[in-house]
């Protein structure tokens, strides 16, 4: 199935940066998630930046990542966001350390 069709399932990695370590971001979204159809983890990295790998529906893909948006919005500088295919890794959507 092409990768474009809505019925296949896509992996989002966003990188944010910004104030975006050590105020709630990756328990907030941690939470987030679980109102959302998706898998996969966040975590802080050694730069200050924090990175989500997430995988689902491409729909509920860009509802999570826009919630995560709005609910973090003071906090969020810039987010670069790169579009794979699944790999069907992750049972769940959990914090990473």
């Amino acid at each position: 199935m092409p990768a474009h069709r809505p019925t296949s399932l896509q992996r989002r990695q966003a990188i944010y940066t910004g104030h975006v370590q050590g105020v709630g971001f990756r328990e907030t979204t941690r939470r987030l998630a679980e109102g959302f159809e998706v898998t996969g983890f966040i975590k802080n990295l050694p730069d200050g930046r924090v990175e989500l790998i997430a995988e689902g529906f491409a729909g509920e893909l860009d509802r999570f990542l826009a919630a995560v948006a709005e609910r973090m919005e003071g906090r969020i500088r810039n987010v670069a966001v790169d579009v794979r295919p699944a790999l069907g890794e992750f049972a769940d959507f959990r914090i990473r350390h």
